[in-house]
């Protein structure tokens, strides 16, 4: 018996470094010197679209409308207007970070992480504009649906990158979008709170 025990394990030990998968993380650019405009920037209703390139063939496209903003990815521009990503939006005014985290397993990304700073109306600055609250937003990829996965608050969470970075790799590939919650992972602060509003 010791002796099987010993070839299993010494088997066990030959295939379960194959089967480690490595993650990692890269990062693009959003920023609008780095995308294509779609749309005119002056028109009345400031409503603009971005595209800017992503990861293994796909892009990233940035739809702001009345100050606020939603984030989808895609083959192409059509395909990922199509997407429940492209219908997520926050009430209050919001933009995104210039700067996307791809999450990757061995080399193919499966979640985008991205920075978003959210209107805090309650909390107005020495001007009176409402100050705006960070919160890290996790959003599945192809193959499937693209949409929002977890959502982290920037402040009530020191280690807020780590905890999206984890919330990527444990929930977005098998995340059912439509029938899933989003997640709330670690303190919920107020970021969160207006987001889920």
């Amino acid at each position: 018996m010791p002796a099987a025990a010993a070839l299993f394990a010494a088997a066990f030990s030959l295939i379960s470094p194959a089967n480690a998968q490595t993650f990692s993380s890269s990062y693009t650019s959003s920023a609008p010197k780095d995308c294509r405009t779609v749309g005119k920037p002056g028109d009345p209703n400031g409503s603009t679209t971005q595209v800017c390139p992503g990861k293994s063939g796909l892009v990233v496209v940035i739809s702001e409308d009345d100050l606020r903003q939603t984030v989808s990815v895609g083959p192409n521009r059509a395909a990922a207007s199509k997407e429940p990503a492209a219908e997520a939006w926050f009430a209050p005014f919001n933009s995104t970070a210039p700067t996307v985290e791809w999450r990757a397993v061995d080399g193919k990304p499966f979640a985008i992480i991205q920075r978003w700073l959210i209107a805090d109306n309650n909390d107005p600055d020495k001007t009176g504009n409402p100050t705006s609250k960070p919160m890290l937003a996790v959003t599945r990829l192809p193959p499937g649906p693209v949409c929002h996965v977890a959502y982290i608050d920037g402040q009530a969470n020191r280690n807020a990158n780590e905890l999206a970075r984890q919330a990527a790799d444990e929930f977005a590939r098998d995340f059912k979008c439509g029938k899933d919650e989003v997640k709330v992972i670690g303190e919920k602060g107020t970021a969160v709170g207006l987001a889920k509003r």
